[in-house]
């Protein structure tokens, strides 16, 4: 990375090194990390509420398979499905090769299908168990952007999801970004565009998100949450935040050229609704605060000699 004349030009490799022919890049690296952060936040918590750790596993093993499911069916079937839908690529939703074979791994993962895909898991988690579903969701809601950030950086790092160009001073100049290149002869040229660094703004509004919550938890509420407080606060925060910087953000597909609002815009409003609907919700229910105690397995009886 270096600066020149006020910006940013931003030269890091995706590539974070090599195996033979395989490549290992930082998105996948801070995808992981981000993962693990908010894996530990909800360790923290749930030792503080005496949850078991095989509880905490189960949960959020599944938490995250459904998760990256969400995330690429959203991206695939709302985003992209001009391409994925189609009998020559359908195989690409779930394999990371294309149709000659070839590796190209899961490029596209849309944030809604996730949050979506959670909402559902811990919906059925908590009735196989008999859980108050906002007694789960607020603590899982503490610990998700966290994952979140690491997410955007790890956009950062790949020179994806980039800025609608810009000549603000912190401006960036991504060169490794597939859509600063155009073909001349036979050749791709860079051609360098100023651009704001969008996966920043996120990054910065869900580490902020993060850290708020976790002092609320820890030191205001002291672990008694009102019913979807900090769930309305979370989702609201995270899809306002997205629905504003969209209007700084390239366009994800060609087709939202045209649109007033484009695709992530779109699915952000019903999410803002909601949020502002459960933080309204945790002041009419402030008094009725959910609490789960965890059924400890039953010790055999000893027979007396």
């Amino acid at each position: 990375m270096s600066t020149l004349l006020g910006y940013i030009t931003w030269n890091v490799s995706p590539v974070a090194f090599s195996l033979g022919s395989l490549e290992v890049r930082w998105y996948g690296i801070l995808l992981a990390i981000g993962f693990v952060l908010a894996y530990t936040t909800l360790q923290q918590i749930f030792k503080k509420e005496n949850i078991s750790q095989q509880t905490l596993d189960k949960f959020a093993i599944w938490t995250i398979v459904w998760c990256v499911v969400g995330l690429r069916l959203c991206h695939c079937l709302i985003y992209d499905g001009d391409y994925y839908l189609t009998s020559e690529h359908w195989k690409e939703i779930f394999l990371p090769i294309d149709e000659t074979g070839k590796f190209i791994g899961y490029a596209g993962l849309a944030s809604h299908g996730g949050a979506l895909a959670m909402l559902l898991w811990v919906i059925y988690f908590c009735y196989t168990r008999k859980m108050n579903f906002f007694w789960l969701l607020d603590r899982l809601c503490i610990a998700i952007p966290i994952a979140a950030a690491f997410v955007r950086c790890g956009n950062l790092m790949n020179h994806e999801i980039v800025g609608s160009v810009t000549d603000v001073a912190w401006a960036f100049d991504f060169t490794h970004c597939s859509e600063d290149y155009t073909l001349i002869g036979d050749k791709l040229i860079h051609i360098s565009r100023l651009r704001h660094p969008a996966q920043l703004y996120e990054a910065l509004v869900y580490i902020s998100l993060f850290a708020a919550l976790v002092v609320y938890y820890f030191k205001f509420s002291k672990g008694k949450i009102a019913p979807g407080r900090t769930s309305g606060i979370m989702v609201t925060t995270i899809f306002v935040a997205r629905f504003l910087i969209e209007f700084v953000k390239a366009d994800q597909v060609a087709k939202e050229a045209s649109m007033t609002i484009n695709y992530g815009q779109q699915l952000s409003i019903p999410f803002i609704l909601i949020g502002i609907g459960l933080i309204v919700y945790s002041f009419v229910q402030k008094d009725k605060i959910p609490q789960y105690v965890e059924s400890q397995p039953s010790e055999p009886q000893k027979n007396n000699q």
